[in-house]
């Protein structure tokens, strides 16, 4: 099978990243074209044996993109279309209908209730998306919560398959020596109680919640921001204002797997250097920090996280959800910290995440998708 995998942009993001990690074990011949912006996860994937196809899309409205793109999905003799983000998901569906490539499935990493990756979900943004989405065989929702999300806004049942993220969990495994080396790397004490922030560095993911909470805790207690974004320097700013900018440490982005020539920790040495994750984002639509965090056996504080709120009640024992401010959000720092430092084991729930497992469901989609048989099976009350 040969399958063309169509991305907005490949900068390190939680999609992004999930791609690359799930390439490496689905059983298929892929491809990858990125709309604009091919980043370092295309450096990573081309590291892995993949090709990585920049289309230099000039913008959202660029329609000179759309021939381009189908000649390519035909050039390649593809015989499935697997697309990721909202611009890809618009694009390259109509591209494969262009091609003649029906068998299209797309996923739908970063739908909120009110947002769809970080934009304000309009009328006129949602008629789009409704209208790409008939285009396509399939649609997969990274947890049931989307699945609700996708069915209220009008995507029959039936077209819905829940696959969720998967993550790599041996790899997050604790490692002290690891631990000693990414506080060394950042200037972080080897002492210091380090609270830890993963994702992109945007209002919407509201990081300055924990800015905010750093001067009603101990002198020791330091905040490591894991990501990049347009909120790197008012978060700066705030830390600045507060007297507390030598205990915030803002990393950029970095990968989930080791990028080629690059030295500094990646993601999975940094959660080792973590003693506590806080994602105060009030609207995700799978959490991803906290499945890592808790796979590497961290504490997670969390305002929104589909993947532990779509769990039975007590699977993850070690995430809470914290609803409210700074204050709140201190509190439980403060309980926790004063707790002591567990045994850093992941719980047995962080398996149903497992990348192996995705990548099974989403190859049995896949099967389903060029068959052109009835998804009538994959709805979301047969999913969740």
């Amino acid at each position: 099978m040969r399958a063309l995998h169509i991305i907005t942009g490949l900068g390190v993001g939680g999609a992004e990243q999930q791609l690359r990690l799930l390439l490496r074990h689905l059983p298929a011949e892929c491809d990858v074209v990125a709309l604009t912006n091919p980043g370092p996860v295309a450096a990573g994937l081309a590291a892995d044996g993949v090709h990585v196809t920049h289309l230099g899309m000039d913008g959202n409205r660029d329609l000179r993109a759309l021939p381009r793109l189908a000649r390519l999905i035909r050039a390649g003799g593809y015989d499935l279309v697997h697309t990721h983000l909202y611009r890809a998901c618009l694009y390259g569906r109509i591209a494969a209908r262009l091609a003649g490539v029906r068998p299209v499935v797309a996923t739908e990493h970063s739908i909120g209730a009110t947002r769809l990756e970080g934009r304000p979900l309009t009328g006129g943004v949602r008629a789009l998306y409704l209208a790409g989405e008939r285009l396509g065989r399939a649609t997969v929702a990274v947890s049931p919560t989307v699945a609700q999300r996708l069915r209220h806004w009008g995507v029959p049942g039936p077209r819905i398959r829940v696959i969720p993220n998967g993550i790599d969990a041996p790899r997050f495994r604790f490692d002290e020596a690891r631990r000693r080396e990414a506080r060394a790397f950042y200037g972080l004490p080897q002492d210091a109680y380090v609270v830890g922030g993963v994702g992109r560095l945007a209002s919407v993911k509201r990081f300055d919640l924990l800015v905010r909470t750093l001067p009603q805790l101990p002198g020791d207690v330091r905040l490591l921001l894991v990501g990049d974004g347009p909120a790197q320097w008012p978060l700066r700013r705030i830390a600045l204002g507060l007297g507390v900018a030598d205990r915030l440490v803002l990393t950029g982005e970095r990968p989930y797997l080791p990028e080629p020539g690059d030295d500094a920790p990646d993601l999975v040495a940094l959660l080792s250097a973590m003693d506590v994750l806080a994602s105060p984002s009030p609207e995700e639509s799978f959490g991803l920090a906290v499945v890592e965090a808790l796979a590497a056996g961290l504490p997670a504080l969390y305002a929104s996280c589909p993947a532990v709120e779509d769990l039975p009640p007590d699977a993850a024992p070690g995430a809470r959800r914290v609803p409210g401010d700074a204050g709140a959000y201190a509190r439980e720092l403060l309980r926790l910290r004063a707790a002591g430092p567990g045994e850093r084991t992941a719980p047995d729930v962080v398996g149903r995440y497992d990348i192996a497992c995705t990548a099974r469901q989403l190859m049995d989609l896949y099967t389903d998708a060029l068959s052109g048989s009835t998804l009538s099976g994959s709805t979301l009350e047969a999913s969740s």
